[in-house]
């Protein structure tokens, strides 16, 4: 009998390889990594590719010396960790409607691999059976509703309520996001989740001026590709989340979540219909605002959407809002991949594009990040599209510009994947302080200057502060001597990214003392 049994095994075992045998090489990739299964490489690149510079050898051949590119075919492969396992946590608080439309919870990863919906396919009116890149099926998606528990989804928390803040007196923290020496690498570090939307006193100037942009400027400012319908109301749903649990004093939503209210501008915006309540998805919905509007509406933030293209693995801007941009805009940038956005940057195709483009395939949902990139400016020119009248300033050093003038900017970003639609987003706000702010933060003078004075040429020309650096320069001078002279800091201190950074010693005592509360 043990031939017999063997042979039965072995033809058992050679039916059970047809479903993989029958996928492309990239589809039986997918499946193998799911399955914890890796393939042998060429490249013995690491898995998990620092962010920093990657090294060079004089010893490589002139082939190898070319810019290092990202492998479309390792892209290709490569998904993000998936949450899927979440659902059946949610069960418990379903309707019986959406347990019912849920359906069964079994996940295979052939089907999932053949059945990925394509980069423009909207998740409304797509087969019920088929998968975002997430690892969630459609069906589970429209299960869900609107408003779902994206904390749990997510795996990051809401963020505790700031019943403190007073939106009238309110300062952004002071990020000051120097660094020496100074490289073009992106400086990540964990997002704080209480902090992911930051409101201050400007919130409601900010937000007219941020309207009155997009009626001018229209689909520079704001823009959507067909198949990021999920992305976007999914960012939506998960900003307003936010804005009522930090800000429960100023924010909520109805108990049916159809209308949020916003008691700072003293409106109330329909957000989903009534008869959205989550089952099966079908029956025609009442229009209601796009959810890219909501946002430009409510929250003084820039969104940049980027999607994974099932054909080659690269992610690619297919939606945003962006009221903050200086020299490009939205529907300059829509439709690029990122190593084309990032194009202009000094260094990023030689340094950063291989690793990037494997942090965005490998980011998982539950570890968002953060970093800062500053300039220095004339007044605070939010907008700046090419051609901008407040672009002559760049070109030329005023003899008669004030230090009153000059701002330090900085744009504080932040970088997360959504758990549904796998979009990768990254949001930022452009914060401006006056440069007499920065005389008495230790440190701060004497490293911006060093920065300024001593970094790669290139990277400063990218920066464009040139035209304030006539100012700039012996203000820092003037504050890093009388710093010295008053003990903030020590005579002869070397110039280095500070250990708190992006904060200087006794940050959180002047921002208290400075907003009040």
């Amino acid at each position: 009998m043990a031939l017999p049994t063997a042979i039965w095994l072995a033809s058992a075992f050679i039916l059970s390889l047809l479903p993989l045998l029958l996928l492309s090489k990239p589809q039986q990739a997918l499946v193998l990594q799911r399955l914890g299964i890796k393939r042998q490489r060429a490249s013995s690149r690491p898995s998990t590719p620092s962010l920093e510079k990657q090294p060079s050898s004089s010893s490589s051949s002139s082939s190898s010396s070319k810019p290092l590119a990202s492998s479309s075919s390792d892209l290709h492969s490569t998904l993000p960790p998936s949450q899927r396992d979440v659902l059946r946590s949610l069960l418990p608080t379903f309707t019986p409607a959406q347990r019912k439309a849920t359906g069964d919870l079994s996940f295979d990863e052939a089907a999932c691999a053949r059945a990925l919906l394509a980069l423009e396919e909207d998740y409304r009116t797509a087969d019920a059976e088929k998968y975002c890149y997430s690892g969630f099926k459609v069906r589970e998606i429209r299960a869900l509703g609107d408003f779902p528990d994206y904390a749990a989804l997510s795996g990051v928390p809401l963020p505790q309520p700031y019943k403190e803040f007073d939106i009238d007196r309110a300062l952004p923290r002071p990020y000051r996001p120097f660094r020496w020496a100074y490289h073009q690498t992106m400086s990540l570090t964990k997002l704080e989740p209480d902090w992911w939307l930051e409101l201050e006193s400007t919130y409601r100037a900010r937000l007219a001026q941020r309207q009155s942009l997009y009626a001018t400027h229209g689909s520079s400012v704001l823009g959507s590709l067909p198949g990021s319908e999920l992305a976007c109301k999914e960012l939506m749903e998960m900003c307003l989340q936010f804005l009522c649990a930090r800000y429960p004093q100023y924010f909520s939503l109805s108990a049916d979540c159809c209308v949020f209210e916003n008691r700072i501008l003293g409106t109330r915006t329909t957000v989903r219909s009534n008869s959205s309540s989550g089952g099966d998805g079908d029956g025609e919905q009442p229009a209601v605002k796009h959810p890219l509007l909501v946002l430009l509406e409510h929250v003084p933030e820039d969104f940049g959407i980027m999607l994974r293209d099932p054909e080659s693995g690269y992610y690619l801007l297919r939606a945003g809002v962006v009221c903050s941009a200086l020299g490009w805009n939205v529907g300059t940038k829509i439709g690029m991949k990122l190593h084309e956005i990032h194009d202009p940057i000094p260094d990023y195709k030689e340094k950063m594009q291989f690793s990037m483009d494997r942090f965005f395939s490998k980011l998982p949902t539950s570890k968002p990040i953060q970093r800062g990139s500053w300039g220095f400016e004339v007044d605070q020119p939010l907008f700046m599209p090419p051609g901008d009248p407040h672009e002559a300033h760049r070109h030329s050093q005023d003899p008669s510009l004030a230090r009153s003038r000059v701002h330090l900017r900085v744009d504080w970003q932040t970088l997360r994947r959504l758990p549904l639609s796998g979009a990768v987003v990254f949001n930022f706000k452009a914060l401006f302080t006056p440069l007499a702010q920065l005389r008495d933060e230790p440190y701060v003078p004497a490293l911006a200057r060093k920065v300024l004075r001593d970094a790669k040429p290139a990277l400063m020309r990218y920066k464009n502060t040139w035209h304030t650096e006539h100012v700039v320069l012996p203000a820092l001078e003037e504050y890093a001597r009388e710093q010295v002279r008053e003990g903030t800091a020590e005579d002869g201190w070397e110039p280095k990214t500070l250990d708190d950074s992006p904060w200087f010693p006794g940050w959180r005592e002047k921002w208290h003392r400075q907003q009040g509360f």
